[in-house]
């Protein structure tokens, strides 16, 4: 094979708000070749091909035998339909979070990505960022954890709640760093510029005993994306968008009184984006499980709904009392 045929085939499928950075990484990224990007949007697809040295396909069907490998990056409502039926002609897919609207939809593409032999990959970006990974494996049986992702109103499309939209990054980095089902679940969101929940807290109890406090929002004035880990004789805090680490560790010594130490952890800083989609052509190059697969995607994505239904049940009105009837 030569070292031109070496590359995989690559396009992108929906290059808005964020396609159109998949479109920009893997145009530059070795062993890709971006052939393609497709969007139901014509003269937004056209720019975007003409940025990148590359050309707008007029639809899915187009890829079909021309490519090894997609990125699904259309609204949450499309991803099925948009990823099936490139898995079923033995394309490998890495599909945007949340990986599917409801669970039926997100077991049926996994079993087919299973039956066709393909990798299934799933946009969870933050367990490709830098300080996440240097993070995570310092994370021991913690007790409480607390996730702030607070964000000014988007300029994109809200097909989705914040629930789904933003939490589902933090739930998808707990579930990988605490070990153990959650079984409980409290939550409450409200809806504020839109008709969908823009801020929502959650609060969710591990079989392990940790606690997990989340906060995610799309209407803050300024932007937090930060996680704490507390665990016996250690602090960790990640701050996702400096990609910085701090580790703090009581050292029980001889003398009277233990001592603290610790400090920033050293992360080589990286465009998280970048390093997915390099994990995901690896993994579809060398036929291994990229580091979120599908059956990770629905993890997250069930917890998510377990959250977005709590919600549901706290915002549900009380029945109105029966009325009272009286004789004078």
């Amino acid at each position: 094979m030569t070292a031109e045929r070496s590359r995989l085939r690559v396009a992108v499928v929906g290059v808005g708000y964020l396609g159109r950075h998949h479109a920009r990484i893997l145009a530059d990224l070795d062993g890709a070749e971006l052939v393609g990007v497709v969007d139901r949007n014509a003269e937004r697809a056209a720019h975007v091909a003409a940025a990148h040295g590359t050309v707008a396909l007029p639809d899915v069907a187009a890829l079909l035998g021309a490519v090894d490998a997609a990125v699904v990056a259309v609204p949450t409502e499309d991803h099925v339909a948009v990823a099936s039926p490139l898995v079923e002609h033995g394309v490998s897919v890495l599909v945007e979070k949340p990986m599917a609207r409801d669970l039926g939809e997100a077991d049926a593409l996994i079993e087919a990505a299973e039956t066709r032999g393909v990798v299934l990959a799933v946009g969870h970006t933050e367990r490709y960022n830098p300080a996440v990974a240097a993070a995570l494996p310092l994370v021991r049986d913690p007790g409480f954890a607390e996730v702030h992702r607070l964000g000014t109103f988007p300029e994109r499309s809200l097909d989705i709640d914040v629930v789904f939209d933003l939490m589902i990054h933090d739930i998808d980095v707990l579930l990988a760093a605490i070990p153990g089902e959650v079984v409980g679940v409290e939550a409450v969101g409200v809806p504020v510029l839109t008709d969908r929940v823009d801020i929502a807290n959650a609060r969710l109890r591990f079989a392990s005993g940790c606690i997990a406090n989340l906060t995610a929002s799309r209407i803050s004035r300024d932007r937090v994306r930060k996680a704490r880990f507390f665990q016996r004789d250690a602090y960790l805090s990640i701050d996702y968008a400096s990609q910085e680490v701090e580790r703090w560790t009581l050292s029980r010594g001889d003398g009277p009184r233990p001592a603290i130490e610790g400090g920033k952890l050293d992360v080589a800083r990286d465009e998280p984006l970048r390093v997915e989609l390099a994990d995901f052509l690896a993994a579809v190059r060398d036929r291994r499980a990229p580091r979120v697969t599908g059956a990770d995607g629905r993890r997250a994505l069930a917890l998510a709904q377990r959250v977005s239904d709590a919600i549901g049940e706290g915002r549900r009105p009380e029945p109105s009392p029966a009325p009272r009837v009286t004789g004078r």
